[in-house]
């Protein structure tokens, strides 16, 4: 089976959560990766490290900003010019505009939050989440190309140190895709990796008391390399970030270790950090849902243990 992967870029490097998808379908059949935009063909190359067999890229002008629709009628060429058999989006907010683009364009079947993808008698099947994640469901394609977005966090980038044939291609844009312009961007300060690329992420709930509760967390986080996720009653009570919300209507996250300080464990909050290595939880509450699913469990005033254990890993750095 022969797969088309669009890899994001930003300030030179491509996307974490594309590089993983890249990896799943080169393992499943022949995967090439797509990259699109200013400065595709610097960063193209590093895609093979990652499983791409070749990778196409595109520097047209309609393409110098993140708008999907130029880049639908890119995608849309490159199925036409390589007669893929499915092409694969890594989870994200251009994805989605692309990806439906695309579907509406092929009149492609499109599956989305999809958590893993395999091959059975030549045929594609996605797994995904319903019900409210409590069950897995296989889902598949009438036709091709079989569009899929994989949900964040579900394929974790493995390099395997080859390198990459990179071949540029053109493209041509209808006009109605042309017609939209970007007028500016803003981007929010942040430090430190992302709660999508961290290994390490603590959490803060509504048992932090307070948004000065974070401090706390921020702290802790600094301290052990990682990052600071929230859930989405603090979100929502605009205590943190939007962008740091993990939990079914925000982002799935799988690093090596997650502390939950002042989290209850609701289902919505469990479905998007379950696939973490190690889940620590740190509640005053021992009746807590949390304590059902987490490795190591402390009943306690996160208030009092935050910092004493911020304190003892930096005296250990």
């Amino acid at each position: 089976m022969r797969f088309l992967v669009f890899l994001e870029h930003y300030h030179g490097a491509l996307e974490k959560g594309g590089l993983g998808v890249l990896g799943k379908a080169a393992s499943l059949g022949e995967a090439a990766g797509v990259v699109l935009g200013e400065g595709a063909a610097a960063v193209a190359a590093g895609a093979g490290a990652f499983g791409a067999a070749k990778v196409y890229a595109c520097e047209a002008p309609e393409l110098t900003t993140p708008l999907p629709q130029p880049r639908v009628d890119a995608l849309a060429t490159l199925v036409e010019k390589t007669g893929a058999d499915a092409v694969l989006f890594g989870a994200s907010v251009l994805a989605a505009d692309m990806a439906s683009g695309l579907a509406a364009r092929l009149d492609a079947g499109l599956n989305w939050d999809l958590t893993d993808v395999s091959v059975a008698d030549g045929e594609l099947v996605g797994k995904r989440p319903a019900l409210g994640d409590t069950v897995v469901v296989d889902v598949g394609w009438e036709g091709g190309p079989r569009l899929g977005m994989v949900r964040a966090g579900s394929f974790d980038p493995v390099e395997s140190g080859v390198t990459a044939e990179v071949e540029a291609f053109e493209t041509s844009f209808s006009e109605f895709s042309t017609l939209a312009a970007l007028i500016g961007q803003t981007a929010e300060a942040s430090s430190g990796p992302s709660i999508e690329d961290a290994d390490i992420i603590v959490a803060g709930g509504r048992g932090l008391g307070s948004p000065e509760g974070f401090t706390l967390l921020e702290e802790l986080a600094a301290a052990l390399g990682g990052a600071v996720g929230a859930t989405r009653a603090v979100v929502d009570a605009g205590w943190y970030p939007y962008s740091t919300q993990v939990g079914q209507t925000g982002k799935s996250v799988s690093p090596k270790l997650y502390i939950a300080c002042g989290i209850s464990g609701a289902i919505q909050h469990k479905v998007g950090m379950q696939g973490s290595g190690t889940i620590v939880a740190i509640n005053k509450d021992p009746n807590a849902p949390i304590f059902d699913f987490c490795d190591i469990g402390v009943v306690g005033d996160l208030h009092q243990i935050v910092p004493k254990l911020t304190e003892l890993v930096r005296s250990r750095g």
